[in-house]
């Protein structure tokens, strides 16, 4: 079905891509930022003092690298990194067949922006609603400004332009597909653009221009200096293509990683065993029943004794690694010296020891 998808909303022509090509190189970038500020916050609780900057930062410092790369992109090579990665190019928007490799300077800084603000205001307003919600749940409201209730109600419209927003996308979608819509994305259609394949003359373009631009620059000692500048910019750039390039594939890895139906997985699969019923607790040893009456002890051979000290419990505690309960006393002594379930002999730390309020209690 999926190939068959593809043949027909490439029919018009091997310019045109497929919308499963458009959605994937959508996807690819979306993995990319949750996947790093993952990696960030890894760093930044690992060591608060040196990487706790760029995580308090990461959107900005996010969007000074995306400016960057995409800028490298657009310059050389017509296309955003994720549509350069799937073999695309961005050409005027129109009717006609895609012209040559390079976009005009009015469609490039449109599509820089959009690029790149977008998903950065986004992701902010995002964070703020959050906040906010959070705010709302476990605050009083007090008496409001006019502003405040200009921003509420801001707040409480967003939802509602979230999904408008959703469903033009949808539509552009459908449209696309159909044939009618020469753009998938109104964001394209924003930045008066469209995609389309690469082929052999673009890339023999993109190489003659990278010959180029190797070439040392002549002149005077700003022009000199200008060329430098440039040249720093452009290695930095291609670094941090190259870089993500080859650790796309990781960084989609880490996204799968740490998911929440994969973890849920990954914790069934890790965690230990339940323990077996204490059976032979709840069981009176043959000497105890047959000395009940004679025995001096309280609660000798009942289900209510601690495993240790055989003696009715005190201080109820229980071990959240088994689920054996225990005295106290003689659990925390056990465990701290054995770092294990008497019991079980699951590995146990004294952080493991639950306090039980009973009825009794």
């Amino acid at each position: 079905m999926a190939e068959a998808g593809a043949h027909l909303t490439s029919a018009a022509g091997n310019e045109q891509p497929s919308i499963f090509e458009l959605l994937a190189q959508e996807s690819l970038m979306e993995a990319v930022r949750p996947a790093l500020r993952h990696a960030v916050k890894v760093l930044a609780e690992s060591n608060p003092s040196r990487f706790g900057f760029p995580w308090r930062r990461f959107d900005e410092l996010y969007l000074l690298l995306d400016l960057l790369l995409q800028n490298h992109y657009l310059s050389h090579c017509s296309a955003s990194f994720s549509e350069n990665f799937y073999g695309l190019k961005r050409v005027s928007g129109g009717r006609g067949p895609p012209g040559r490799l390079g976009l005009p300077g009015t469609s490039h800084w449109r599509s820089l922006l959009l690029l790149c603000l977008v998903p950065y205001l986004r992701a902010k307003l995002e964070a703020k609603l959050a906040r906010q919600r959070d705010e709302e749940d476990f605050s009083i409201r007090l008496a409001q400004s006019r502003s405040q209730r200009l921003y509420r109600a801001a707040v409480a419209a967003y939802p509602y332009v979230s999904s408008a927003w959703q469903a033009w996308l949808f539509s552009q979608q459908l449209l696309f597909v159909f044939g009618v819509a020469r753009t998938h994305n109104p964001l394209l259609w924003l930045a008066r653009v469209r995609l389309a394949r690469l082929n052999v003359q673009d890339i023999r373009d993109m190489e003659l221009k990278s010959s180029k631009i190797g070439k040392p620059a002549e002149g005077s000692l700003v022009q000199r200096a200008w060329w430098l500048m440039s040249q720093a910019a452009q290695g930095a750039a291609v670094s941090l293509s190259t870089s993500l390039s080859l650790g796309v594939f990781f960084l989609q890895f880490l996204e799968w990683w740490y998911s929440s139906d994969n973890q849920s997985t990954v914790k069934a699969l890790t965690s230990l065993p339940a323990p077996p019923p204490p059976l032979h607790l709840q069981q009176d040893p043959p000497s105890a029943s047959a000395n009940r009456s004679g025995d001096s002890t309280p609660g000798a051979g009942s289900s209510r004794n601690c495993p240790l000290c055989r003696r009715l419990r005190t201080n109820a505690t229980v071990l959240s690694t088994s689920g054996f309960v225990f005295c106290y006393r003689c659990i925390y002594v056990y465990v701290k010296a054995n770092r294990r379930c008497p019991v079980s002999g699951y590995p146990t730390e004294p952080q493991h020891l639950i306090k039980i309020y009973s009825p009794e209690s």
